[in-house]
C-alpha cells in the first residue's frame, strides 16, 4: 500500500513537469507559413498551419514563409556591349514553391536570390548594346526573370516577375544623346521646310500656267492684289493705271522715235 501511494505521489509530482513540457513543446504554424522539421538532424516531413508539437531537445521546426517576396536588387555597374558604362537597378517578386528545399538546398535563399539577381543583371547587360538596353527594357527584364527563375528552382523558388527601376547614363553620354537627339530635329525640321519650299513652287507653277491660258486672268489677279492692299488700314496709296493707257503711250513713243 506505501508503494502505490508513493507512485502515485510520484506521478503526481511529474505531472506538472509534463504539462510544463507540453506547453513549451507546443508551435504554431501560421497560415502563410510551412514548417519544416527535423528530428535528430534529419529531414522528417512538412508541418501545415495550425498548432504543432515539437520535442524539445530532439526536433527542431523552421518556419518558412510562403508569401510573395520583393527584393531590391542594388545599383549595378554594368557595360554594355558597345562598352558604355551604365548603373542599373531592379525589383524582383519571388515567392517560395517548395518550403523544404528552400531549407534544406541552400543557406540563405534570401541571400542566395538577391545575389544571383546582380549576377544575372551585370551579364544581361553586358550582351545588348545601349540602345536596345533603352529600348527592350522589358525584354531584358523577361530575360533576367528566366535566368534566375530556372538557377533558383532547385532551391524551391518561383521568380514571379522582375521589373527594372532605372537605367542611370553618365553625365557626358546624356549629353551627347541630347545633341543627338537635338540634331535629329534639326535635320527632320529642315527637311520639312524643304519640302515646303518644293510644294509652294510646284503651286506656284501651276498658277503661273493657269494664268497664262486665260486672256485677262493676271489682270484680274492685280486687281485682286490691289483690293487686298486697300482693304488694310494703312497710308498706302495706290493709283490705278489702265494697260490700255500704257500700250497707247508706248505706241506714240514709238511712233515720235521713227520720226
Amino acid at each position: 500500500m506505501d508503494a502505490i501511494l508513493g507512485s502515485f505521489g510520484f506521478l503526481t509530482g511529474l505531472a506538472p513537469i509534463v504539462i510544463v513540457i507540453l506547453i513549451i513543446s507546443i508551435r504554431q504554424v501560421n497560415e502563410y507559413q510551412r514548417g519544416v522539421m527535423f528530428t535528430l538532424g534529419k529531414y522528417t516531413g512538412m508541418k501545415n498551419p495550425g498548432w504543432r508539437i515539437v520535442w524539445p531537445i530532439i526536433q527542431k521546426m523552421v518556419r518558412v514563409d510562403l508569401r510573395t517576396k520583393v527584393v531590391d536588387v542594388p545599383d549595378q555597374e554594368a557595360i554594355t556591349k558597345d562598352n558604355i558604362s551604365v548603373r542599373i537597378n531592379a525589383v524582383i517578386y519571388y515567392k517560395v514553391s517548395d518550403a523544404a528545399k528552400s531549407i534544406i538546398e541552400v543557406e540563405n535563399f534570401y541571400f542566395a536570390v538577391s545575389q544571383l539577381a546582380q549576377t544575372t543583371m551585370r551579364n544581361a547587360v553586358g550582351e545588348v548594346d545601349l540602345d536596345e538596353l533603352l529600348r527592350n527594357r522589358d525584354d531584358i527584364a523577361a530575360k533576367i526573370k528566366l535566368i534566375v527563375d530556372k538557377a533558383s528552382d532547385p532551391w524551391g523558388i518561383l521568380v514571379e516577375t522582375v521589373e527594372l527601376k532605372d537605367i542611370g547614363l553618365p553625365d557626358d553620354m546624356k549629353r551627347t544623346m541630347a545633341k543627338a537627339a537635338e540634331a535629329e530635329r534639326e535635320k527632320k525640321a529642315v527637311i520639312i521646310n524643304s519640302e515646303g519650299e518644293v510644294a509652294a513652287a510646284e503651286n506656284m507653277r501651276h498658277a503661273a500656267e493657269t494664268l497664262a491660258k486665260a486672256p485677262g486672268a493676271l489682270h484680274l489677279r492685280t486687281l485682286q492684289a490691289i483690293n487686298d492692299l486697300s482693304s488694310d488700314q494703312s497710308n498706302t496709296t495706290i493709283w490705278m493705271v489702265p494697260i490700255e493707257a500704257l500700250r497707247a503711250l508706248e505706241g506714240i513713243a514709238e511712233h515720235m522715235g521713227k520720226k
